[in-house]
């Protein structure tokens, strides 16, 4: 049927001018209250208020307007029902067939600064989700659009359609009404356990609603048959590497961003200049150094041939120095908190060439939640942001480490939190110089970190992400010239393990906490 009423109230009037023209131009009558019927009549429209349309006033400081029978029966009735268009025409009720509604801005609130409890919980809207909610259960009868940007499809279907819409059309707005008020149901719950819930309580809820919005659409997942996208929280603005700027080079793909969350993490792990090289979410280089350059150097030095492709992240400001020794690489993309100027034209060289800007704000983002998808449901948990103070660390050994072995055993440790389980980590001098990534078992991860270490492993340090089950793994790793162990710790056979390092002349710690990455 054509469209007779339309319910047009907005907070966001972006779009509104072409919107009330095509209404007018069709002659169907339009509805409106407060803000949006001032601005209306600004356009030159006629315009009825909601609460003539009622005979009811606004109420309660406008926290009432449209929650009235003659709003909400005009949008649930069933135009097809001789009943329900009977009880239409005996309560002089007019069907209203299109709804243009946007909520109250409460995301936007929340995230002013000093923004009070009582003003947040003023920007939840009763009303408008009521009507979009009515209107898209009822979308065989009637169109609801809450996003500016269908607008111009809205007014291109009901002028090609002399004031009617298609069924197909109807259907996906209403899809489209139901992930808008869950998303912004889900804003407000958010909210409301930051407010009121210790972060523990909030750590693990007994009920979890994520309302997600796409960022960005990728070109396709891990592999070309798959489709992929990004997605962000609903409730907020960008956080993490979803807030990364792109300032240089072709589209991201979804294995870019698996890369660059790998190489991001590890890099915040350190204050002191660091390089991190990530290839198929493992690290193949990780570095300390007096600069960026040196750090680079060390990184890359660990395994240059894995690094061909790879994705690298640095804690500071991309120098040029740095830049043009990376232009002798083919890399897929860099992330780094900044890039000085003449770094960034260096780079131009390479138009393919992806860059990234992480700002300070997305940088220290850490928190939040760790989900990965099994049939049928998620599991989720707390992120591995665990650090290990000096109060954690035991020296089980007859020899400790020296000051260097320790720096060296530290750094270890905290690579080995990013790399895949079972994970062996050699280093000297902070920095990498053999890992054992994704093993079966424990020793076959020392035998692939001696194996892959393209510098003389005699007197480096190592760290394993979980304890030793038997004395193998220290025999293997004395054979290939390891001067000092630090892991967990927590096997029955502990004693048997650190008389093997006794016995090849070891200096071992034990951390007590394990980090498994699954």
């Amino acid at each position: 049927m054509k469209i007779e009423t339309a319910l047009v109230s907005v907070a966001n009037k972006e779009g509104l001018e072409p919107l009330v023209e095509a209404l007018n131009d069709l002659g169907i009558g339009i509805l409106s209250t407060g803000g949006t019927a001032r601005r209306i009549r600004e356009l030159g429209a006629s315009v009825t208020p909601v609460s003539d349309h009622t005979g009811f006033p606004e109420i309660l400081d406008g926290r009432v307007k449209t929650l009235h029978p003659r709003i909400h029966a005009g949008l649930l009735a069933r135009l097809d029902d001789p009943a329900h268009r009977q009880t239409l025409d005996q309560q002089g009720i007019p069907p209203i067939g299109l709804v243009v509604v946007n909520l109250y801005p409460f995301v936007e609130t929340v995230q002013r600064p000093g923004i009070s409890r009582e003003e947040a919980v003023e920007q939840i809207d009763i009303g408008g989700p009521s009507m979009i909610r009515a209107s898209a259960k009822n979308h065989q009868h009637v169109t609801v659009a809450v996003d500016p940007d269908d607008y111009p499809e809205l007014i291109q279907s009901l002028r090609s359609g002399d004031g009617t819409t298609s069924l197909d059309f109807r259907r996906r707005l209403a899809r489209k009404a139901f992930h808008h008020t869950a998303g912004y149901d889900c804003a407000i719950a958010g909210y409301l356990d930051e407010q009121d819930c210790p972060q523990a309580a909030r750590a693990l809820p007994s009920e979890m609603a994520v309302g997600m919005v796409q960022q960005a659409g990728l070109r396709y997942g891990e592999n070309p048959h798959q489709k992929a996208g990004l997605y962000r929280p609903s409730s907020g603005p960008p956080q993490g590497l979803a807030a990364a700027r792109q300032l240089q080079g072709k589209e991201l793909s979804f294995n870019n961003y698996l890369d660059l969350q790998a190489a991001w993490d590890l890099c915040s792990e350190f204050d002191k200049a660091a390089c991190i090289i990530i290839k198929h979410n493992n690290p193949c280089g990780a570095s300390l150094g007096s600069g960026l350059i040196e750090a680079y150097k060390k990184a890359l030095a660990c395994d240059p041939l894995s690094a061909f492709g790879s994705v690298i992240a640095f804690n500071q400001p991309l120098d040029l120095a740095t830049a043009e020794e990376m232009l002798k690489l083919f890399v897929e993309v860099i992330i780094a908190p900044g890039y000085h100027p003449d770094a960034l034209q260096a780079f131009q060289a390479k138009k393919n060439l992806r860059l990234m800007e992480i700002g300070a704000e997305a940088a220290s983002y850490r928190e939040g939640l760790d989900f990965k998808r099994v049939s049928g449901g998620f599991l989720v948990q707390q992120r591995d942001a665990k650090v290990l103070g000096d109060e954690g660390l035991r020296a089980v050994t007859r020899r400790a480490p020296d000051p260097q072995e320790e720096a060296d055993l530290l750094f270890a440790w905290k690579v080995a939190k990013h790399v895949k389980s079972n994970a062996i980590i050699f280093v000297r001098g902070e920095q990498t110089i053999g890992i054992g990534a994704g093993q079966m078992s424990r020793v076959d991860s020392v035998e692939l970190a001696a194996r892959k270490a393209q510098v003389p492993v005699q007197g480096c340090a190592m760290a394993s992400d979980a304890f030793f089950p038997f004395r193998d793994g220290i025999d293997q790793a004395a054979q290939a010239g390891v001067r000092s162990v630090i892991q967990p710790g927590g096997s029955v056979r502990d004693q048997e393990v650190i008389e093997a390092a006794d016995e090849h002349g070891m200096a071992m710690l034990l951390t007590g906490m394990r980090h498994f990455r699954h």
